[in-house]
């Protein structure tokens, strides 16, 4: 299949897929007597993977290192497993982070009743203070 297809297949752009051939993600396509990228089933195959690995929040070191050993049946998970006890460890942080600033935006509505911004709570607890 030519780049637009398999760009279409897996929902990105043409250009991210040529990234990834040049940094390696991605074995460079056959070309075509025209010269035209000629994608395999293969490839496909390794762009799910990366994609999906990239919407788990994995980066591209770890998409790489992902990569790596899936191509190892026999080798043990506890790489694998260590990659993602990290992530897992990095989603959480994220969490508690995300949990303390929907907590201190609502407390920032809560604190605010006024009709008009010279009194409005809110933009003073951002640090601006309007002039009345």
């Amino acid at each position: 299949m030519r780049i637009g297809e398999l760009a279409r297949a897996i929902g990105t752009k043409a250009e991210t897929i040529r990234y990834y051939e040049r940094e390696g993600i991605l074995p460079a396509a056959d070309r075509t007597d025209s010269n035209y990228r000629d994608y395999s089933d293969e490839h496909l195959a390794t762009l799910t993977f990366v994609r999906r690995a990239r919407e788990l929040g994995f980066s591209m070191a770890q998409v790489r290192e992902l990569l790596a050993v899936s191509d190892h049946d026999d080798k043990p998970c506890q790489d694998v497993d260590q990659l993602v006890q990290q992530q897992l460890a990095e989603v959480e942080r994220k969490i508690v982070d995300l949990t303390a600033l929907r907590n201190e935006l609502g407390q920032m509505l809560r604190s605010c009743q006024a009709d008009k911004i010279g009194e409005c709570h809110i933009i003073g607890s951002l640090g601006r203070h309007a002039v009345a």
